[in-house]
């Protein structure tokens, strides 16, 4: 006989207070979204706000110098270059990114040094391609050699939909991300490098007596948005990556696929506006809360009680706190005995059918095995409905 397990669902709902005061009393889940292709996130839950179609790759335009940062970034880390080490701006560099070839650039001069810091600024801040191929020219030799070089670090970082041609995002057929790899190396530069993510919330930089504020179209229009940048590609429109802090809360936004410049900035600033004062901060479980009971078979007891570990929190929409609820989905029976904090499902919390936030749940007891008469019973049982 095989032993063959079954799906068990557990439902119910749930009545959980705010952890946070202040979010607005009437917002409601959004159905009107402009973009294709889009992925918002509350940071410290986890929780998703919006998606749609986050894993279809597009040509990210400028989106791609996120990639080429990290990578920069990455190597700063680990001391393979400084701070202060500086870069030559090769004729490649120049005419492809810089003031002959009518992009956005940091007016780079030819044949002069710039230190990695300098270069990074004008990447960041001014969207500079001729600083994007002077560092990667710096650290690989060539700027295929760089792309190469991105296309490993993302595989590193999972970025399984995303392939680069090159540091800038100047169209190259080899170009492409995802709005779910696009938010992922936005949240790991703003965890990971404070430092360097502290240059996108920088006004403006001045470079070869040219000073240029910052070309993130949100930066000053948009409140609390500190960081990253926007892009465009034929074929793919206009998109955008953004974060932004108000109170103890941040939001990511990565989005493709607008008409236009205008349309982009409105549709970020509604939804940006809609994620911080459309919901609220609340806290489903405390590490060790019993979650629910999972069925043993062949025990000293039927069932066996489920907590998680940790806290469990929820960003959830404030007109929808009320249709909250949980569900534990593990294989089961369990067969005793069973050992206190082993894993045994997955804890869903869910507005309707949205999935807020999911953890594992671990048995909060021991379960021992029964004696012969309960063991007899359970085998019965699960020979009828289990086993076969």
């Amino acid at each position: 006989m095989k032993n063959r397990q079954a799906l068990f669902v557990l439902v119910w709902g749930l009545s959980v207070s705010p952890a946070t005061p202040g979010a607005a009393q009437n917002a409601a889940l959004l159905t009107d979204v402009k973009a294709p292709r889009i992925l918002m996130v509350e940071a410290a839950t986890g929780t998703v706000l919006l998606s749609r179609n986050p894993d279809e790759p597009f040509a990210p335009g400028s989106l791609a110098k996120l990639m080429t940062v990290e990578t920069v970034a990455d190597a700063l880390t680990r001391g393979e270059i400084q701070p202060d080490t500086t870069f030559r701006v090769s004729e490649h560099a120049w005419r492809s990114g810089g003031a002959p070839s009518r992009t956005t650039t940091m007016f780079a001069a030819l044949g002069t040094n710039i230190s990695v810091l300098n270069l990074l600024t004008g990447a960041i801040v001014q969207n500079a391609n001729d600083a994007c191929i002077v560092l990667a020219e710096g650290l690989s030799d060539t700027e295929d050699a760089f792309a190469q070089r991105m296309n490993e670090r993302a595989a590193v970082l999972g970025l399984s939909g995303s392939r680069f041609g090159n540091a800038t995002g100047l169209p190259s057929a080899e170009n492409r991300m995802t709005v779910r790899d696009a938010l992922t190396l936005a949240q790991r530069i703003q965890s990971s490098y404070p430092d360097f993510f502290a240059l996108y919330g920088q006004v403006d930089f001045e470079w070869n007596r040219i000073r240029q504020r910052n070309k993130n179209p949100l930066f000053g229009s948009v409140a609390g948005v500190d960081g990253f940048a926007a892009g465009y590609a034929d074929g793919a429109g206009f998109g955008l990556v953004a974060t932004a802090m108000r109170g103890e809360t941040r939001l990511f936004l990565a989005m493709s696929g607008l008409a236009s410049e205008r349309e982009r900035l409105e549709e970020a600033s509604r939804l940006i506006d809609w994620g911080f004062d459309g919901f609220v901060s609340m806290r489903a479980y405390a590490a060790g809360d019993i979650a629910g009971e999972a069925e043993v078979y062949g025990g000293d007891a039927a069932k066996v009680a489920l907590a998680p570990l940790g806290d469990i929190h929820v960003y959830a929409p404030t007109a929808e706190t009320g249709r909250l609820s949980a569900e534990i989905e593990y294989r089961g029976p369990i067969r005793a005995p069973v050992e206190k904090g082993r894993e045994i499902g997955l804890l869903k919390v869910k507005v309707g059918e949205t999935v807020l936030q999911e953890a594992p749940v671990y048995t909060a007891e021991s379960v021992e095995q029964g004696s012969l008469a309960s063991r007899a019973g359970a085998a019965l049982w699960a020979l009828v409905f289990f086993w076969r």
